[in-house]
């Protein structure tokens, strides 16, 4: 276990029908103790691992295929790169659901299992029905329900764009935490090849190498950790870093994703990938150039910066409306397809 001297702040009695500002507009993350303990779901989980599995299958469509990754068991359950970072140390199947739900109760008293990881998976399709009785009180923010189903598993840090709350139902999980600022001690891998979608951490949390990644040691002075039973939840800001360990034989978490920005902005990553394609490679003049740019139409945009235009000609550096943000996405593709 890594040596991280500050744990999450916790909450205790937040209600769930009812989740005050303090946490879902928190830009620090935030344990909150209990918060679903009263799920149906996570009091099967505590009477036994195949008590959670049976009631998972009342709703399970069955018959429908899911994607699992796959591991053997030498790999302790962390899902990760091939030794020339070129693939993956897992695979990917696509079995029905029931069959993965049988799987998991096949292996529960295996002492060395392969290691089985059902990822984000949308709740509303794969277990209609499960939400009404095991849910929060988001509706507002309209947020993406998906669960996460495996036995002990070791997911590197990534980091993910909406703010989340991920709730424990079965097992026991582990979540370290560093702030966006961590991204140079974090020795992030590829941006283009990814394990399940987020260039990951390529520090090896359970023995971390420090020849290779001395910096890690400054991202660890930085780190926040926190221990979750079943029935407590975490909220994790957007962008905050985050590896995550299912320590039981079985393991189920739920969580909502959700943007507070309008639906017509896109992906920051996209606007990452177009400046390594058209920025990154300039001469060094040229980049500071456009790093001056960047910093006035961008990160330091305010009223002032398109006050000299009149306000019917301001366009794209008005406040972005979707009809703008189509004809600016519709331009793009034209220039990128040329």
């Amino acid at each position: 276990m890594l040596p991280v001297a500050h744990k999450v702040r916790e909450l205790h009695g937040v209600d769930p029908s009812a989740l005050p500002p303090e946490v879902l507009s928190s830009t620090e993350p935030l344990v909150l103790r209990g918060l679903v303990a009263d799920w149906p779901l996570v009091r099967a989980g505590l009477a036994s691992p195949r008590a959670a599995i049976d009631y998972l299958r009342r709703f399970a469509r069955n018959e429908a295929p899911v994607q699992v990754m796959v591991a053997p068991p030498q790999v302790g359950g962390r899902y990760f790169y091939n030794e020339s970072v070129s693939g993956f140390n897992f695979r990917i199947e696509r079995p029905p659901l029931g069959a993965v739900l049988e799987a998991m109760t096949q292996q529960l008293d295996a002492p060395q299992p392969p290691s089985l990881y059902m990822g984000s998976t949308t709740v509303d399709t794969y277990l209609p029905g499960l939400r009404a009785e095991n849910d929060l009180a988001l509706d507002a923010y309209d947020p993406l329900f998906s669960v996460w189903i495996g036995n002990r598993t070791r997911i590197a840090a990534h980091q993910d764009v909406p703010d989340n709350i991920a709730c424990v139902a079965v097992g026991h999980r582990r979540f370290t935490l560093f702030p966006p600022a961590q991204l140079q001690n974090l020795y992030i891998g590829p941006l283009d090849l990814t394990p399940a979608g987020q260039p990951v951490s390529l520090v090896d949390f359970a023995d971390p190498d420090y020849v290779r990644f001395p910096r890690f040691a400054e991202a660890l002075a930085h780190a926040q950790v926190a221990e979750l039973a079943p029935g407590d939840a975490i909220f994790i800001p957007s962008l905050w870093w985050h590896h995550v360990e299912g320590l039981d034989s079985f393991n189920v978490l739920l969580n909502y994703w959700w943007r507070t920005t309008p639906g017509h902005m896109d992906s920051p990553m996209n606007a990452l990938m177009l400046a390594l394609m058209s920025v990154r490679d300039l001469p060094a003049e040229q980049r500071a150039a456009w790093q001056e740019i960047f910093r006035h139409y961008v990160f330091e945009a305010d009223a002032d910066t398109a006050a000299h235009i009149p306000e019917a000609a301001r366009r794209t550096l008005a406040p972005l409306t979707p009809e703008v943000a189509r004809e600016l996405r519709a331009r793009l593709l034209q220039r990128l397809n040329r």
